[in-house]
């Protein structure tokens, strides 16, 4: 029985204990947002141009445009699912479910 509680316990550590710098590097992931998107859309047009260039089909370069888009729209998808794993993590913390138990402010509040 003893064992068991044990094991668990150490369970409980691993999952707890972070790096030191991951809510850092959590940040500067998001704050590249906006230069990931550029970046990609860069990428296409110079990939679309080399289409054109080895190619010789003027609408190669469209192609890559628009994967370059792709990219980019692909990029701002991962990053909006990050951020709702990062909100769905702070509905267990005990301040943010008693504001959302009780709302986020007195009806006697004036605005």
């Amino acid at each position: 029985m003893s064992e068991d509680k044990n094991i668990q316990d150490n369970q409980e550590e691993k999952e707890v204990i972070k790096p030191k710098h991951q809510d850092k590097v959590e940040a500067l992931d998001n704050l590249s947002l906006g230069i990931s998107m550029v970046v990609a859309i860069i990428l296409g047009v110079a990939i679309g141009l080399g289409l054109k260039a080895w190619t010789g089909y003027s609408w190669m370069l469209w192609i890559g445009v628009f994967w370059g888009i792709a990219a980019a729209i692909l990029n701002v998808y991962k990053a909006y699912k990050r951020a709702q794993k990062g909100f769905k993590e702070l509905e267990n913390d005990p301040k943010y479910k008693h504001m959302k138990e009780h709302g986020y402010g007195s009806k006697d509040d004036d605005d």
